[in-house]
Parts: C-alpha cells; sequence; structure tokens
C-alpha cells in the first residue's frame, strides 16, 4: 500500500474531510472556520482540499480563506506544461516531495529531487520542469490577483 492509499485509510478511519472553505472537519470533534474565529490556530488536511488549476498544475490551498493575509500552505502536482509566472507581492517557498527535475528561476535552470527547498523572491520568473509533488508556502497569503505572466 503506498501513502496515499493509508492516508486515505486513516481519514475514513475517523472520518477526517474538509469543509467548503478549507478548515478540517472530523467526525470525532466536528469544526468549521467558524469555530477557529478567536483561537490562535487552524487546521487543514491538504489532501482533502479541493485542487484547482494553477500555472503549474494543480494546487490544493490551505488556510486560504478570506479573513487570513499572513501565509497559506498549497500541496501541488506539477505537471511538465507549468507556466513562467512571477508575483510582485508573494514569496514562495517550495519543498520538492515527489519527482525530479528542474526549477527554472530567472531563466537559471536549477537541478531539484525530493527534499529540495527554494526561496522564491517577488519578481523572480519562476516555473517547475517535471514532474513533480510540492509544498509551496506562499508569504503573505496567496493572493491569485499577484500571478503574473509576460
Amino acid at each position: 500500500m503506498d501513502w496515499r492509499e493509508g492516508e486515505k485509510e486513516r481519514r475514513g478511519a475517523i472520518g477526517v474531510g474538509l469543509n467548503g472553505a478549507g478548515a478540517l472537519n472530523s467526525g470525532m470533534n466536528s469544526t468549521s472556520v467558524a469555530s477557529f474565529e478567536g483561537k490562535n490556530f487552524m487546521v487543514t488536511q491538504l489532501d482533502a482540499v479541493p485542487a484547482v488549476a494553477c500555472p503549474c498544475g494543480f494546487a490544493r490551498r490551505g488556510f486560504a480563506t478570506p479573513e487570513n493575509t499572513t501565509a497559506t500552505i498549497h500541496l501541488v502536482d506539477i505537471q511538465s506544461d507549468a507556466r513562467t509566472h512571477y508575483h510582485k507581492k508573494l514569496t514562495e517557498i517550495y519543498l520538492i516531495l515527489e519527482g525530479e527535475g528542474f526549477m527554472e528561476l530567472d531563466g537559471e535552470m536549477i537541478p531539484v529531487k525530493p527534499m529540495t527547498s527554494i526561496f522564491i523572491k517577488p519578481g523572480c520568473r519562476h516555473r517547475a520542469v517535471g514532474k513533480m509533488r510540492i509544498v509551496n508556502i506562499p508569504v503573505p497569503a496567496f493572493d491569485p490577483r499577484d500571478e503574473w505572466f509576460d
């Protein structure tokens, strides 16, 4: 059994899922985004967040709520046709989880493999080359209006 099957089995055993806003719901202790108000934490189950298309492939964006402007976390499945883009305000931290390939950073090809981490400053034109699974942490929180293309 691979790790995805184990995760499905684990979630099924405790009834874990996400509500539409990206907050964790559990059959043991049902919570919602509203129940996190006034608390000093949020919880998400990234592999249960619905995937959305992005320039790199498909992203599952945790903590992407209107009131959160601090940071988000994305589980991204990079497709082979990732599109070069940049951000004017966002800094991104990538962590390669699976696959090997390259990160194109301002035209320079950097080889990457699992556990490689990349710090991408605003203005850096970037894209991943090759099929990979990554964690992306945008700071401040991801804003789709801050995706730019040449």
